[in-house]
């Protein structure tokens, strides 16, 4: 049976929601600030659903996610629950006409992943990923600079992504569990986002890589067994034939989100930094600048994404909120610049892949296009 997909055009978006945690709360605010209605969510229980529903204001709950689907009430769902269960969840939403918008990993294995971009793309559907970090004005600021060739050809590129709630062994969380966080943590739920900006900063895909993982308890807490790595080290090239360094740790204590990342380019450097969002740092042999946030002056595409004036501080909700406008842009029809699709879920799981694959061969491994 074929599923008719609604022509939304300029009417209210109608929000689905799976999952009651944290990254639940951040999509129900941007979807909320996307003007959409926010008509209902489904977690794991009945009582969780009914909390979900009244603390973030959707008008009904469940704990049935098919149930959800099937009501033809909604027009996008937001999938926001372990990652083991995004492909099979967003394959539900797209089989019922509905519109995805899915947390990464948008799924544990490139198969699943790539044949949700195909389903995707059969329906007619709108398939997001939050790869939010790209909605940072500055990120784009510095987009746009290394493709107008100001900073010259790039060369190298030194990158982390340094966190530290794992650091002691007492710290546990269900991301751990392979059954439920899938086969990679590190890489895949932060490396995953540091490569992404690599990628689209310095407008090239990275074509092979050499990684090393570490787990460093082999059990957590309550004597959950870990089944996925800590720390992830990769060296990369670039397609232009620029080399990188990545560093990715969920144990660096004291970083609690910090990606950095710094382009080394034949004329000028650039340096993003997430924890101080409101700036760009450039640098060229003769001196350096520190460029802060401002619509007047910023790039059309890093004016684009600009909601407040210069001097009022734009963080990481705010990039969310651009990154869901520009989905429920997509859904009504419209081409974001730079709006992270389904293909990008797929590129992540690639990335993943390779990582995983080079640190268990002890080799460099081919990243395929």
């Amino acid at each position: 049976m074929t599923t008719e997909v609604t022509d939304i055009g300029v009417g209210t978006i109608r929000t689905g929601l799976l999952g009651g945690g944290f990254m639940a709360r951040v999509h129900t605010a941007a979807a909320r600030a996307a003007g959409a209605d926010l008509v209902g969510v489904a977690t794991s229980t009945a009582a969780g659903g009914a909390a979900a529903a009244r603390d973030l204001g959707y008008r009904r709950a469940g704990s049935d996610a098919a149930a959800l689907l099937a009501d033809g009430d909604i027009d996008v769902v937001h999938v926001c629950t372990p990652n083991t269960t995004h492909a099979g969840l967003a394959r539900a939403a797209l089989l019922a006409g509905v519109h995805v918008v899915c947390e990464k990993p948008l799924a544990t294995s490139v198969d699943d992943a790539r044949a949700l971009v195909v389903l995707a793309q059969e329906r007619g559907l709108v398939g997001a990923v939050p790869f939010v970090y790209r909605y940072h004005p500055m990120i784009r600021e510095a987009r746009a600079r290394v493709a107008q060739g100001e900073i010259g050809a790039v060369l190298t590129v030194d990158a982390a992504y340094l966190q530290d709630w794992m650091l002691l062994p007492s710290d546990d969380d269900w991301r751990a569990d392979g059954d439920a966080g899938g086969p990679s943590r590190a890489f895949a739920d932060i490396g995953s986002h540091l490569f992404d900006l690599i990628e689209f900063v310095s407008g090239q895909r990275v074509t092979r890589v050499s990684a090393r993982t570490r787990r460093v308890y082999d059990r957590r807490g309550d004597d959950r067994v870990v089944r996925n790595e800590d720390i992830a080290a990769v060296m990369f090239d670039l397609a232009s034939g620029a080399v990188g360094t990545a560093l990715i740790s969920q144990m660096a204590a004291g970083r609690k989100n910090a990606l950095t990342l710094e382009l080394h380019g034949a004329r000028r450097s650039v340096r993003f930094e997430q924890e101080r969002p409101e700036e760009l740092w450039i640098g060229d042999r003769i001196s350096s600048q520190l460029l802060l946030r401002d619509p007047a002056t910023a790039s059309a595409d890093a004016a684009r994404i600009q909601r407040v004036p210069a001097g009022h501080p734009m963080g990481y909700q705010d990039a969310f909120d651009a990154f869901v406008i520009d989905a429920y842009a997509a859904i009504r029809g419209g081409a974001p610049e730079g709006l992270p699709t389904f293909a990008d879920g797929l590129r992540a799981a690639v990335l993943t892949d390779a990582v995983l694959a080079s640190a268990a061969a002890d080799s460099w491994i081919e990243v395929p296009a």
